[in-house]
């Protein structure tokens, strides 16, 4: 790592991660889930805020495009608290069952980066268009069953459906088609999640094995294509996904899993996948705007939206299982950007950002992420100072008992937030012993900001970057107002002994 970028991350890590609410408070891994809400190992709701880092092209991993130790650091700075880690299939089984370690060990050099800084990390199988054939990424060479068909180079998204070669693989791969060896192509590719597993499970920051990005329905996606969904093609995708997880939980049985429905749920399609299955899981959705990237507009992309964001919350009311929002952004439209967080906030869904940087992706929509080149310092003009600024904002990362709503109003600064201090899980209430963090982040406050609680009191510095919250005694309903100006103060005091521990009385 160069000098410059030492120099900001030892400033980052000053600034952000030493203070003494932070080391008290944050969350207790490892994580699980209390129906849709993400939890500490102490039940507290985790909320993550975060962005993707998935370099697609050769050696395949973000080390190569230069994320280190100063970027994790900038992602602490701005209040990020998570981050999708682009794993590619092809890079880690170049040969049929055959695994490389070396390329492994960059994936957790990067986790361990990202964790330094208290950020967690979802690793993600990710694969657009399937293989660079199709001009994609994702799968090996050798799982690439195209049936000889034409290969028309149309480009991203076009090749899903308009190349029948492409097709035709994904209906391969989706049926568990034999491949080398006679071995079914799920089949090689569950075992390679079991080999993943197997090697991050003593990881406490991982938060989750997302099992595949964006399926696509192959030559089934007409289908697919109205709100009710696509039936045939979800069996297909519900038996996909229970393959892989019987594999990978013989390998973690604690990390949690998180899977996705087929790509055109983004779009407003709902889905008809039931239940995964598995106590220690999350439904994964993304959601993007179907006008063009660069050209976002609220009012245009209003319905479908909120529909995706409806179809979610719908499918995880019913499954019990706990929700995140993997992808969505890839444009540098502010006011679309302010109004998907807008929706996220009101429905209090945690997310992940696309993406962090470009990095010469063959897939993506020309959007240059937040941060032009990893390997320069994430500074001055090496920032998308626009994008940065619409997606940095004040949240709850760690809630001591269940969120009832929050918000941001950007032109005034001011945040709101109000929880209950009974869990999640349903079963009694955290004391005053429990902490609740919420990122501030000095983007937007400049370490200067007043902070009001009613049934609870203020436990971190003045101007901290996460503020620390703790409960009144015998207090049921806690409010949270953070201002730009004026003077703070809470609704009680609590001991210096209230703060330094995590879990409830």
């Amino acid at each position: 790592m160069s000098v410059s970028k030492r120099s900001l991350a030892l400033a980052c890590f000053v600034a952000v991660a030493l203070t003494p609410a932070l080391a008290r408070a944050a969350p207790s891994l490892p994580l699980g889930h209390a129906g849709r809400w993400i939890t500490d190992a102490t039940g507290r709701v985790v909320i993550v805020h975060g962005t993707n880092i998935v370099y697609k092209v050769a050696p395949y991993y973000p080390a190569a495009a230069g994320f280190d130790n100063a970027d994790a650091a900038f992602l602490a700075s701005i209040g990020f608290n998570a981050v999708r880690v682009g794993v590619i299939w092809k890079a880690l089984e170049p040969q049929p069952g055959v695994y490389d370690e070396r390329y492994l060990a960059q994936i957790m050099r990067t986790v361990s980066t990202l964790a330094r800084h208290g950020v967690l990390t979802v690793l993600d199988f990710h694969q657009d268009m399937y293989n660079e054939r199709f001009q994609g990424e994702g799968a090996p060479d050798w799982a690439v069953r195209d049936g000889g068909l034409p290969n028309p180079q149309l480009g991203f998204p076009g090749n899903y459906t308009g190349n029948p070669a492409l097709q035709h693989a994904l209906d391969q791969f989706f049926s568990n088609a034999a491949g080398p060896g006679g071995v079914g192509l799920q089949d090689r590719f569950a075992a390679a999640w079991a080999h993943v597993a197997a090697r991050f499970r003593a990881s406490r920051a991982v938060l989750g094995y997302e099992l595949l990005n964006e399926p696509f329905p192959g030559t089934l996606w007409p289908q697919c294509v109205n709100p009710a969904g696509c039936p045939a093609f979800d069996a297909e995708l519900a038996a996909f996904y229970h393959r892989v997880d019987v594999a990978l939980r013989a390998a973690d049985r604690r990390t949690l899993i998180w899977y996705e429905p087929n790509v055109l749920f983004n779009d407003g399609a709902n889905t008809t996948l039931g239940a995964l299955g598995d106590p220690r899981a999350g439904f994964a959705f993304h959601d993007y705007c179907l006008s063009e990237p660069q050209t976002h507009s609220p009012s245009g992309c209003d319905t479908s939206d909120n529909l995706v964001f409806a179809n979610a919350l719908a499918h995880v009311g019913q499954t019990g299982e706990a929700l995140m929002m993997s992808e969505f952004g890839s444009t540098t439209d502010v006011a679309y950007l302010d109004d998907m967080l807008a929706r996220a906030d009101r429905e209090m869904v945690p997310w992940l950002e696309w993406a962090y940087c470009a990095c010469h992706s063959p897939t993506d929509t020309g959007q240059p992420g937040i941060v032009v080149d990893p390997a320069k310092p994430p500074r001055g003009a090496n920032l998308v100072l626009p994008t940065l600024h619409a997606l940095v904002e004040p949240f709850p990362q760690v809630i001591a008992g269940t969120p009832l709503a929050w918000g941001f109003d950007r032109g005034s600064r001011t945040f709101t937030f109000r929880y209950s201090s009974a869990r999640a899980g349903g079963h009694g209430r955290f004391g005053r012993a429990a902490v609740t963090t919420i990122a501030t982040p000095v983007l937007v406050y400049g370490g200067r900001y007043a902070v009001r609680v009613s049934g609870g009191a203020i436990l971190s510095r003045r101007g901290a970057s996460l503020l620390a919250i703790g409960a009144c005694p015998r207090a049921r309903s806690i409010a949270v107002t953070v201002t730009a100006s004026g003077r703070s103060r809470g609704s009680c005091r609590l001991g210096a002994r209230a703060g330094r521990r995590r879990g409830s009385r």
